[in-house]
């Protein structure tokens, strides 16, 4: 759950600081990991995860490689398969 709580305190919970938002903690509950789904997706969509190819291929990869493994700990939270890569 490594990747997924520094997903939490490096992105999501930093967004819901700036809207007056209570931090997303674990265990999370169902509507906390419909919305990181969501977030991932986004996160993971092509134009997103490459900065609009501003970054290199290497940097690319590696955002790529972490956000996987958030999926897959916010897979282990959940119980089931979360099928991201159907979503962008």
């Amino acid at each position: 759950m490594k990747a997924l709580q520094q997903y939490l305190d490096t992105r999501v919970n930093f967004f819901r600081h700036l809207r007056n938002e209570a931090p997303m903690t674990l265990p999370l509950s169902a509507a906390n990991i419909a919305v990181l789904t969501d977030d991932l997706a986004c996160d993971l969509s092509p134009e997103n995860l490459n900065c609009d190819g501003e970054i290199s291929r290497a940097e690319a990869q590696r955002r790529y490689n972490f956000y996987m493994r958030v999926v897959r700990d916010l897979e282990r939270a959940a119980g089931h398969r979360i099928d991201i890569e159907s979503m962008y």
